[in-house]
């Protein structure tokens, strides 16, 4: 099963990056096969520093304001308790992990992790179809360079009648900045 949530990494001097990802997890969340792309930041720290942590989060605002490049402060996070690193104070679930093998014969890699420690920091605030559509967004708007452009409309069409009927104020917020990041990257016919 995926579940998308939000890897913290860090470089070899300890700089924090904070990404969206969503990885394999087997039973309950004993394992991940996280997958990053080559070359990407993520991929970078997690070969360096062979660890990382997975949260995750209802907040689909933070993700689209990663993804878009519009979140410019710091998060707020906290080290990490078994591995080097840092854990987002505000999501629902932190599972740190040390990656055991990487298979990087393709460009999108694989890395098997081994959760070494997890945290429970407050409830899933419940299921709502508008956070779904904006996290398909998400992944949408990081697929930009695999995908038609047709099709990226297309779906983003589907979606937004989920948006228009149950999104509150955050959600609408993140569903317009993927918005605005999509259409700022695709051809101007589009």
């Amino acid at each position: 099963m995926i579940i998308e949530g939000i890897v913290t990494s860090l470089d070899a001097t300890g700089r924090l990056n904070v990404a969206p990802m969503g990885p394999i997890v087997h039973g309950d969340f004993q394992r991940l096969t996280l997958r990053p792309f080559q070359p990407s930041t993520t991929f970078n720290n997690l070969m360096a520093t062979r660890c990382g942590v997975f949260h995750v989060t209802d907040d689909v605002l933070l993700i689209a304001r990663i993804i878009s490049g519009t979140l410019t402060e710091s998060v707020a996070t906290e080290p990490a308790v078994t591995v080097p690193g840092q854990t987002l104070q505000d999501c629902c679930r932190v599972f740190e992990f040390t990656i055991q093998s990487v298979d990087d014969s393709e460009p999108r890699s694989r890395m098997e992790a081994t959760v070494v420690h997890r945290l429970d920091r407050r409830p899933f605030s419940g299921f709502n179809r508008a956070r779904h559509a904006v996290l398909e967004a998400a992944i949408l708007a990081t697929r930009l360079h695999l995908l038609p452009a047709q099709q990226v409309r297309l779906h983003l069409e589907l979606l937004e009648p989920a948006i228009q009927k149950t999104a509150g104020e955050r959600e609408l917020q993140a569903w317009q900045l993927l918005l605005d990041y999509i259409h700022a990257r695709q051809e101007p016919s589009v």
